[in-house]
């Protein structure tokens, strides 16, 4: 009885291992048949290309004088005729408009007279002064005497010289009544018409010169920085295909209270004739930095509080996965800083449905992820 118990018992044993092992290798026959059953995932990849990162801003402006002059009389008057009208080429010295100059004709011929009659003071002033002097040697005169005809020469003297700057001032008004201009350029508003009384000073003509022409844009403050460092360029609305280099000029130290934007002038180089004032322009800005890759937003997803990506290994067919450094996201980019290598090939959709060392293989030819 005992050793018929024991053989029992190593039957059942016996029994058990080959049941055991037969569930193990169904086990693997039913993976390694799922494995053969899942077909490799088509992905679409983009390879890896890093360059330095020159990110280019446009924005609207238009073309401006360097410097546009308010033209107006240096004296007060009636205006008698406008020589000029808008959007007419002016020369330097060439007529604007003149004033009415019978007043200032009379204030001449004032002058003139009071010249003259202080020359003749002065003369007679002189002669009692010299006979002054020689009473006094001869003892005919006194010192009280010598001393009143030298102030009254002095005094003479003094009025004929007032007399003189008068004639050379009135001479001077005189000139002013003519206004001309001081530059070459053309003139962009007309502010008098005849018969109208001006006062010294006030605006009459303002002409825009030639000499120097100007981009004027607004740029958003986060730009202020680039607009300092980069490299400006303009194109014209009616040339689209060609740009002209452009310097910085100036940067408005405060923002437009209305737009939060900061106005910028660039000055442009050598200029070519059909570059007019007024035109619309597209103000361009070129910025440089560290090399990086620009990657479709569907390329990049967090994984463990880090972005990352998926790389696809063309020779084993499988992915993985690495962490990258995004410098920074633009409208439809993920322009990446670090973390790949040139020539990887990186899966740019689908990326949260794929999973470490899956089998996947390319939908389509291989597009370069060149930087900006």
């Amino acid at each position: 009885m005992l050793v018929r118990s024991i053989l029992d018992s190593y039957s059942r044993l016996l029994v058990g291992m080959a049941l055991a092992f037969l569930a193990i290798s169904l086990a693997g026959c039913n993976e390694t048949v799922a494995q053969k059953a899942e077909p490799p995932r088509p992905v679409l990849v983009a390879a890896v290309h890093y360059e330095a990162e020159t990110p280019e801003r446009s924005f609207v402006g238009t073309i401006r004088p360097r410097i546009e002059a308010d033209m107006g009389f240096r004296v007060p008057g009636k205006v008698a005729k406008r020589l000029v009208e808008v959007g007419q080429t002016v020369e330097i010295g060439q007529p604007l408009a003149t004033l009415d100059e019978i007043d200032l004709k009379l204030q001449a011929e004032q002058a003139v007279a009071e010249f003259t009659a202080a020359t003749g003071v002065l003369a007679q002033a002189a002669a009692a002064e010299t006979r002054a002097k020689e009473l006094r040697a001869k003892g005919w005169a006194t010192d009280a005497q010598l001393d009143q005809a030298r102030a009254t020469g002095d005094e003479a003297r003094a009025r004929l010289n007032r007399a003189e700057r008068s004639v050379d001032l009135t001479k001077n008004s005189l000139s002013y009544a003519t206004l001309e201009a001081d530059a070459r350029g053309v003139v962009t508003a007309a502010l008098v018409e005849p018969g109208q009384v001006v006062a010294a000073g006030q605006t009459a003509i303002r002409v825009a010169r030639f000499a120097e022409k100007e981009a004027v844009v607004a740029i958003p403050e986060t730009l202020v920085e680039r607009a300092k460092t980069g490299t400006a360029s303009v194109t014209l609305w009616s040339e689209p295909n060609k740009k002209y280099a452009a310097k910085l000029r100036e940067i408005s130290p405060s923002a437009d209270p209305a737009t939060r934007t900061y106005t910028v002038r660039v000055t442009l180089k050598d200029t070519p004739p059909q570059i007019r004032f007024g035109m619309s322009i597209g103000g361009r800005w070129n910025g440089s930095s560290a090399p990086a890759v620009a990657l479709p937003l569907s390329a990049v997803f967090e994984k463990g509080g880090a972005p990352a990506v998926w790389v696809f290994d063309q020779q084993s067919g499988s992915l993985g996965l690495k962490s990258v450094t995004v410098a920074h996201y633009e409208a439809n980019t993920a322009v990446i800083g670090s973390g790949l290598a040139k020539g990887d090939v990186v899966v740019t959709a689908g990326v949260n449905t794929l999973r470490e060392g899956q089998k996947v293989r390319v939908a389509e030819a291989i597009s370069d992820g060149r930087g900006k």
